[in-house]
């Protein structure tokens, strides 16, 4: 280990600054709940023009500081099922990586998903079909050991194409609530692609999010080359969160702009 701290659980309340209330009743009524625990943000620069390039009409790259921001997130999914039902049997649980991209469509602005693979088939075909978001099935693993995690991806459906990933961070210091932080955290729902000419919004809400800075170790991003996107160059920005209970709404349809 590096001497870091351990990411003690008494450290998470109130230790870490609060980032980006979401909306009051941004679900008014779930059709899914799940907590996502112990998530890495690690995100890099890209040009705005290389990563409108991979949108579909209708969704615009959402920017900062004039630069496109794309996302290896890794956490782990646990208590995933039915508001007022105990949690899935089998499906309920299981490491999840995803990269994410910011986007805007109709009046919202979101997280927008280039994949996001997991180990388990049901929820991967039920939120393709459900939620039009590209779930992957492969060998996926993700663990927290003390102050350090580390993630991996083998990717094997829908294409046996081998897309890989790997990442290892050591958990540092609470991270500074700044305008970086917000816009690449605060986001209370998905985009996902169109229907009948519309993108599909869900909403999500979720407590305010408990973050640390996090010293990135390695990192392998093939995936983002599976999505369509150069590799990443310059230092990543890092942040983990210890976790958080999320409720996901209905999706709907978005209003053209």
């Amino acid at each position: 280990m590096t001497g870091a701290p351990v990411v003690d659980p008494s450290l998470w309340h109130p230790g870490a600054p609060e980032v980006a209330t979401p909306p009051v009743g941004s679900v008014r009524r779930a059709v899914m709940v799940q907590r996502w625990n112990d998530l890495v943000f690690c995100h890099w620069r890209y040009p705005a023009e290389q990563v409108q390039a991979l949108l579909p009409a209708g969704v615009e790259v959402d920017t900062f500081d004039g630069s496109a921001w794309v996302g290896l997130i890794p956490f782990h999914m646990d208590d995933l099922g039915l508001p007022g039902w105990a949690p899935l049997p089998y499906v309920g649980s299981f490491p999840e990586v995803n990269v994410r991209t910011y986007v805007r469509a109709g009046d919202r602005r979101g997280v927008w998903f280039m994949s996001l693979d997991i180990d388990r088939w049901l929820p991967a075909l039920v939120a393709r079909g459900g939620y039009r978001i590209p779930y992957c099935v492969g060998d996926v693993r993700h663990v927290r050991v003390g102050d350090r995690v580390v993630s991996s991806v083998r990717r094997r459906w829908p294409r046996s194409d081998a897309s890989t990933a790997a990442l290892s961070v050591v958990v540092s210091d609470p991270a500074v609530d700044d305008e970086l932080t917000r816009f690449l955290t605060a986001r209370w729902g998905l985009i996902a692609r169109p229907l009948r000419g519309r993108a599909v919004w869900a909403p999500v809400d979720h407590p305010v999010w408990p973050l640390f800075t996090a010293d990135l170790i390695d990192v392998h991003a093939g995936v983002l080359r599976a999505a369509g996107l150069e590799d990443p160059t310059g230092d990543p920005h890092v942040m983990y969160s210890p976790g958080v209970p999320v409720r996901i709404g209905v999706p709907r349809l978005l209003r053209h702009r």
